[in-house]
């Protein structure tokens, strides 16, 4: 959630940020899918305690 939120994608993984850099970079966490969605590419998970 943090990392879509930080590249301006909502819940639906709709772009709505007004950066040109946030979408030029949307690559490196997110495919884009059918529909002007993104996906991510990989889920990340800490593991760590606390």
């Amino acid at each position: 959630q943090n990392i879509s939120g930080e590249h301006g994608l909502d819940s639906n993984g709709v772009y709505n940020g007004t950066s040109e850099l946030q979408l030029e970079r949307m690559s490196v966490y997110f495919n884009e899918a059918s529909g002007n969605k993104y996906v991510p590419r990989a889920v990340l998970v800490d593991l760590e305690p606390g």
